[in-house]
């Protein structure tokens, strides 16, 4: 097995910088956002995106973390996944803008039910999807607005984002 880093620390934080530029730009503004993290990375992203559009935007923009265990459609596959907690905001998500944050899209299954899962906590204006790493491959037609990075993989190979506040270490890896 093989594995190459494909993304160190400054060049997540280029990325993340430029995603939380163009959600400012595409939503023309920081008011009506929210921010929601699919766990686990996707809420560690969230998080550190979140405070980045409230610099730049210059009002706070509340974030959140959505769990979409129980939506998913391979818990047949993986029926030890544990669920995580939700915590939407304290405004909600009802005509809001929701963005929707995760580390890697592949399937866009997690997306899916992430759809669903939002269903059952209101009403959003829109929803939009940021991911770090963009590897293609869907099942489902589910593109991202925001990437940081678009990362051509095999099917066979295995992308790994790990941050710093849950890994120690701050990289993006494909391994073959």
């Amino acid at each position: 097995m093989s594995t190459r880093t494909v993304m160190h620390d400054a060049d997540i934080a280029r990325a993340l910088t430029r995603i939380s530029h163009e959600i400012l730009e595409s939503n023309k503004g920081p008011e009506g956002l929210v921010l929601l993290g699919i766990p686990t990375r996707g809420v560690t992203l969230a998080n550190r995106i979140g405070p980045l559009v409230s610099e730049f935007g210059g009002v706070q923009v509340p974030v959140g973390s959505l769990d979409v265990t129980m939506y998913r459609d391979d818990l047949h596959r993986n029926p030890t996944r544990a669920p995580r907690k939700t915590e939407i905001p304290a405004g909600g998500i009802d005509g809001k803008v929701v963005v929707l944050v995760d580390d890697v899209l592949f399937s866009g299954r997690s997306i899916r039910a992430a759809l669903d899962a939002l269903q059952d906590i209101g009403r959003p204006a829109a929803v939009r999807l940021a991911t770090l790493i963009d590897r293609g491959h869907r099942e489902l037609p589910i593109r991202p607005d925001f990437v940081g990075k678009n990362l051509p993989s095999a099917r066979d190979e295995r992308v790994n984002v790990r941050l710093a506040e849950i890994d120690g270490v701050e990289e993006v890896t494909i391994e073959s």
